[in-house]
C-alpha cells in the first residue's frame, strides 16, 4: 500500500473513542471469487447472445441480480452498527494489554463480521442489541504503545462481495518495564531456599565504616562497585524509598527494571513506597493507584 494510499485512509478513518458506520465510513467491492462469478456472467451473456438462447441469458440475468443482491446484502452487514473502543492505558512488558469493542444495533440483526488486525483475524456473530469483544496484545518493549488499526469487514452472504472499514486508533498506551528481582548469591538448592526479596528494600553506596558482610559481593564481581543491601524489617512499616540513582546498574533500562521489581515487592507486602527518577517523583502511597502512576512513571523515564 502506497504512503499516499495511507495517508488517505488514515485521514478518512480516524476514530476518536465511539462511532455509528454510516455509508461514508464503509468501503465496498467484489472480493475473491466474486471475480469468477463475473466471469460466470460473461460467458453466460456471451452464450446467450451468440446462440439466441433465452434460457441462458435468463440465467444470466438471475445470477447478475444475486450479484447485486449481495452488494445490498453485505453493505447492511456494516451499516448503522456502534462502535464504542475502550483502552488499557497502563500495561508492563511481558504481560497483555487489552481492547475493548462494544457493538451496538438499534434492532436485533444477526451480523457475520471479521476483525482484523497485525495479531488478530477473529469471527464475530453479533446477533444482540450488545456484544462486546476483547482483544489482547503484547508489548515487546517499554514506552509508548500505539494500537494497531483496525480493520472489520463482511463478506456475507456468498462471499461474493466485501465490505470493510478501518479503525485509525488515536489512543495509546503506556508500557512499564519487565520487573527485574535480585537473585541470591547462593544459587544451589533452589529447591529448600526461600528468598530474602519479602525485606530486601534497595542497594546503597559503600561508605567508609560499613561492616563487610552487608557488602553485595555479587556487584563487586561484576566490576560495578561497592554497594551495601539494605534491609525492611517485617516489624518496621516505615515507608520505602526507590531511587533510581541507587540502582546497582549502568544501564538505564536495567535501573528501570529493577526499580519495577522493587515497587511490585512493596505491593505484595503492602508496604508503602515512593520512587525517585531524575526527571520525576512518585509520593508515597500503596494501593492500585500508586501501582498505575509508578508505572506510567517508569515508562515515561
Amino acid at each position: 500500500m502506497s504512503n499516499p494510499w495511507q495517508k488517505w485512509l488514515a485521514a478518512r478513518f480516524q476514530f476518536e473513542k465511539v462511532k455509528q458506520l454510516s455509508q461514508k465510513d464503509i468501503l465496498i467491492f467484489i472480493y475473491q471469487q466474486g471475480y469468477l462469478y463475473l466471469v460466470l456472467i460473461l460467458i453466460t451473456f456471451i452464450a446467450g447472445v451468440n446462440y439466441a438462447n433465452n434460457l441462458i441469458l435468463g440465467f444470466c440475468f438471475l445470477i447478475s441480480a444475486i450479484l447485486c443482491i449481495s452488494f445490498y446484502l453485505t453493505f447492511k452487514q456494516l451499516h448503522d452498527l456502534g462502535v464504542e473502543v475502550s483502552i488499557a492505558g497502563i500495561g508492563q512488558v511481558g504481560k497483555s494489554v487489552e481492547l475493548q469493542l462494544h457493538f451496538q444495533q438499534a434492532q436485533k440483526h444477526s451480523r457475520y463480521l471479521w476483525i482484523k488486525t497485525d495479531q488478530h483475524l477473529e469471527k464475530v456473530l453479533i446477533s444482540e442489541l450488545q456484544h462486546k469483544i476483547t482483544l489482547s496484545f503484547l508489548p515487546e518493549k517499554r514506552g509508548k504503545f500505539h494500537y494497531p488499526t483496525l480493520q472489520i469487514y463482511s463478506v456475507y452472504p456468498f462471499g461474493l462481495v466485501r465490505a470493510w472499514t478501518y479503525f485509525y486508533l488515536k489512543e495509546s498506551a503506556w508500557i512499564a518495564p519487565k520487573a527485574a528481582f535480585y537473585s541470591a548469591e547462593n544459587k544451589q538448592q533452589k529447591h529448600n531456599f526461600e528468598p530474602d526479596m519479602d525485606e530486601f528494600r534497595e542497594l546503597r553506596n559503600f561508605q567508609l565504616g560499613d561492616a563487610l558482610q552487608a557488602v553485595s559481593w555479587k556487584q563487586a564481581a561484576r566490576g560495578q562497585g561497592l554497594y551495601i543491601k539494605v534491609f525492611e524489617q517485617h516489624n518496621d512499616q516505615s515507608n520505602i524509598e526507590i531511587h533510581y540513582a541507587n540502582m546497582p546498574s549502568t544501564e538505564h533500562e536495567e535501573k528501570l527494571n529493577l526499580m519495577m521489581g522493587l515497587i511490585e515487592q512493596c505491593e505484595q507486602m503492602q508496604c508503602d513506597y515512593a520512587v525517585y527518577l531524575p526527571q520525576a517523583e512518585l509520593p508515597v502511597g500503596i494501593g492500585e493507584n500508586q501501582l498505575r502512576q509508578a508505572k506510567k512513571l517508569l515508562a515515561q523515564a
